[in-house]
């Protein structure tokens, strides 16, 4: 799984998006580089919100409950599954005991503050064909329980290679429930050596492939960058150091455009596929049963079947959650 970093620039309905002045403060900031399109590609977001959190309460002492969120995400250049973002439903909150009950009074129809953090998400992949079905499914059968806020797409972006990074751009339109123009989005994805790639991909049953590395397509050299890719030799900190550095390298590369932009690198959760992957492979190598299965994990992700076509069903649940963060507009 490559280590990206996601920014986006929003535009005014009746103005011109950024996108061409994106392209030529590259073409400006990297003069000895051939910018010449690679490749096309594209997105599709469709937000849904709890309709309990949209409908007012109708005790007005009730602190309101925090809204719940579900997020579908298809990227193009993640075709074998799509991504599903969902908030995990509230833990309900133990009444207070009478001697609590006994403590100084607040005003009558005052609403205690809320300084309980938002729900936890959830991320798990499913395969294209159960993609659109499991939509329909919650925006027909189950729409008095979820409403469905806005669809945002990415029709035709622009692929360039920029050195060690691959720098993918397009112009974000809205095209539900009215179709406008948001803004332009970059994704900057890292293409150079990574102890990230370099922790193998597990197959079905538990076993892995030492030298094949986590894909996205990133040629990861690794005698040439020198990584061992011994389990007992990468930690989770590694992990952590190499996410830091590469957002360092991202963010310089995306500070010579002087661009101001929304941006979503190191973000909540970032990382957790890649760290849950790492701790299979440590686990297979003292012989335990390291096999997924459909269940939460407490890495906070949903391990479902895997398609056969799918080698890798996690590759991209970063830059998802990325694009999620940034594609946020007035949920």
């Amino acid at each position: 799984m490559p280590i990206t970093g996601v920014y986006f620039i929003p535009s005014n309905p009746n103005a011109s998006t950024a996108l061409q002045v994106i392209t030529e403060r590259l073409r400006a900031a990297f003069p000895n580089e051939e910018l010449t399109p690679i490749g096309r590609w594209g997105l599709e977001q469709k937000l849904l919100r709890d309709t309990q959190g949209l409908l007012p309460s109708s005790n007005s002492n009730k602190k309101p409950s925090n809204p719940r969120y579900m997020q579908f995400l298809s990227l193009t250049h993640y075709p074998t599954h799509g991504f599903i973002y969902t908030s995990e439903p509230e833990k309900p909150i133990p009444a207070p005991n009478q001697n609590q009950n006994q403590g100084a009074r607040g005003p009558v129809n005052a609403i205690a503050p809320d300084h309980s953090p938002s729900p936890p998400m959830v991320m798990t992949t499913i395969p294209p064909s159960s993609y659109g079905t499991l939509f329909q499914h919650f925006t027909y059968a189950c729409q008095p329980f979820w409403n469905h806020r806005f669809t945002l797409a990415v029709p035709n972006g622009i692929v360039y290679e920029v050195g060690d990074f691959r720098v993918r751009l397009g112009d974000v339109r809205q095209t539900f429930p009215t179709a406008r123009v948001r803004g332009t989005v970059v994704e900057i994805e890292w293409r150079g050596p990574s102890v990230v790639e370099a922790i193998p991909v597990d197959r079905e049953d538990g076993s892995f492939d030492v030298g094949v590395g986590a894909g996205g397509g990133c040629d990861v050299d690794v005698e040439v960058a020198g990584i061992d890719l011994a389990s007992s030799a990468i930690e989770e900190s590694d992990i952590d150091a190499e996410y830091a550095a590469t957002a360092s390298l991202i963010r310089e590369f995306w500070g010579r455009l002087g661009v101001e932009a929304r941006e979503a690198i190191l973000i909540p959760n970032v990382g957790r596929e890649v760290k849950d992957r790492l701790r299979r492979w440590k686990k297979s190598g003292s012989g335990a049963d390291t096999r997924a299965d459909t269940k939460v994990d407490r890495t906070g992700s949903v391990v479902g079947e895997r398609a056969e076509e799918d080698p890798d069903p996690w590759s991209g649940a970063d830059v998802a959650r990325q694009f999620m963060e940034v594609l946020r507009f007035n949920r």
